[in-house]
């Protein structure tokens, strides 16, 4: 367990985070859902590909190559879901606040445990349960239901929400699954190819040929690819190693509080006490069924 590890995880965790915030601004020059999310899609799978060959090419002769037993069309495949994830995301970022938008996501913990529950028959763990019990009261808290304001949120935004976390949960466990052998950068580029496939057969990427990538797209776009893309599977790779799986999960979870401040910073949305304490609710039902594992885990290392 080193602080270079625990820092890497949590600027991965912060590079999500401060993403919807950056979605809101392009949204508000103009751009439309597929040139955020084409422009994210491709520029990303471009910059993973081109680190991923520059580290091939400096590698040295006698460098191990694994033994590779998933095929890389499965991973493309599996990419599906991260550009599902995207489009779902980024439309429910469209029509409601960001701030809410990033609290809906989160439901792909609970979503997690029951397709674990569903697809490998495995029983969620009291503290799993009670984690589930906590992000939903934290959900209702966090999401503004309690004030009156007078204005409903979108069903259609709290629709799409749900199937961003419904298909994040699904790429988490097709990622824990799939071509775990594969050097890190390569698998990371392969998922975001798929995804970019995906993208570009539901929305055809106009933004090519219509002169927009001239204006300032180039630069959301970039700046998505970096910080959704190629920040996060880079420190994540070199950081989960380091620290071990169970404090990656709770420093993860920094994403949440990191977006609904920049939402509130940047975007002036409105975010009070009440929605604070759902937050907090809901990062102490992601923490605390890890801790456990946390605790066992350092035991270990000590014997």
């Amino acid at each position: 367990m080193t602080l270079k590890g625990i820092l890497l995880v949590l600027l991965g965790a912060c590079s999500f985070g401060i993403l919807s915030t950056f979605v809101k601004l392009a949204y508000a020059e103009g751009y439309s859902l597929g040139d955020v999310t084409g422009t994210q899609a491709l520029f990303g799978a471009v910059l993973l590909w081109s680190i991923f060959l520059i580290q091939r090419k400096i590698q040295p002769a006698n460098h191990p190559k694994p033994v590779i037993k998933t095929h890389w069309i499965k991973l493309v495949a599996a990419g599906f879901f991260t550009g599902l994830v995207s489009l779902s995301y980024y439309q429910c970022v469209k029509l409601i606040p960001a701030s809410v938008a990033i609290i809906l996501l989160m439901q792909f913990v609970w979503i997690s445990v029951l397709l674990e529950f569903i697809f490998f028959k495995k029983r969620p763990s009291r503290s799993q349960v009670l984690a589930i019990a906590f992000i939903l009261v934290g959900t209702v808290a966090a999401s503004g239901y309690f004030e009156q304001t007078g204005t409903a949120l979108s069903i259609a935004g709290i629709g799409y929400g749900f199937v961003a976390a419904l298909c994040y949960a699904i790429f988490l466990m097709l990622n824990g699954n799939l071509g775990n052998e594969y050097p890190p950068l390569q698998k990371s580029a392969l998922m975001i190819t798929g995804a970019c496939l995906l993208i570009f057969i539901i929305l055809p990427p106009s933004f090519l040929f219509n002169g927009a990538l001239a204006g300032s797209l180039l630069k959301w776009g970039l700046i998505l690819a970096i910080f959704g893309t190629v920040i996060p599977p880079l420190c994540f790779a070199s950081g989960i190693p380091k620290i071990g799986l169970t404090l990656s999960s709770i420093l993860s979870s920094a994403e949440l509080p990191v977006a609904v401040s920049m939402s509130a910073i940047v975007l002036n949305e409105q975010v009070n006490f009440l929605r604070w304490i759902g937050v907090i609710i809901i990062l102490t039902a992601m923490i605390i069924p890890n801790l456990e594992n946390l605790k066992k885990a350092n035991s270990f290392s000590k014997t």
